[in-house]
């Protein structure tokens, strides 16, 4: 059983600098979008870290650069049903740190809404 509640995150995960995905993923993201798979790939993939397919980010408010797909407004996915299997497999283990992290920052700051932000505008 999961200890987590990824309804209460801010997106912790959909922020890490590289978000691997395969072919199979961008095939899934095409199918998704009505695209066929060049179009997928360079819409919303980018070669990095010795990697052939990363997902592309955009800017956030909290944590500087955020998967292109997370709804920075709602803090949801936008494409769950057809999120590539990094994001289905995510977390590998039963806890989630951010979740550990998040609780305890806002039982320190006396809110249950703190969003805790790692945005110093240094990485951007």
């Amino acid at each position: 059983m999961a200890n987590f509640d990824c309804t209460k995150c801010p997106g912790f995960c959909c922020s890490y600098p590289v978000i691997p995905i395969n072919r199979r993923d961008v095939e899934r993201l095409a199918k998704h979008f009505d695209l066929d798979f060049d179009t997928a790939k360079e819409r919303f993939t980018k070669a990095a870290h010795g990697r052939k397919f990363c997902l592309r980010r955009k800017t956030d408010e909290h944590f500087g650069r955020i998967c292109k797909f997370f709804d920075t407004k709602a803090r949801r996915c936008t494409v769950y049903e057809a999120r590539p299997s990094t994001c289905r497999e995510y977390p590998t283990k039963n806890r989630c740190g951010y979740y550990d992290f998040l609780k305890f920052e806002r039982e320190q700051q006396g809110d249950k809404a703190w969003i805790a932000r790692t945005d110093t505008g240094e990485w951007r």
